[in-house]
């Protein structure tokens, strides 16, 4: 990098009913890159002034604007009575 700060919103979800995003700009503490079966990924470490902190894909860190972000959710699968969690995208 050239030495200067780099900033994310930061995605941490806030609030009692947490579907609210921090959003304070998070400065990116270190790059690396990850492998994939679909080659590299381009990862970051990021921390916001709040505290909050990630560590991850690029791409994973970063909600597009108009987009809803991913929630977690609970799907209900069929058979014996249990419960799964998965994020829907």
């Amino acid at each position: 990098m050239d030495g200067q700060a780099t900033f994310l919103d930061c995605p941490e979800y806030v609030g009692a009913d947490r579907t609210a995003r921090c959003g304070l700009p998070a400065e990116v503490e270190a790059w690396y890159t990850l492998r994939s079966t679909d080659g590299p990924l381009q990862g970051a470490k990021i921390r916001c002034p709040q505290g909050h902190w990630f560590n991850g894909p690029v791409d994973s860190l970063t909600v597009n604007a108009g987009e809803p972000a991913a929630l977690p959710v609970t799907v209900l699968m069929s058979g014996p009575s249990r419960e799964r969690r998965a994020a829907v995208r």
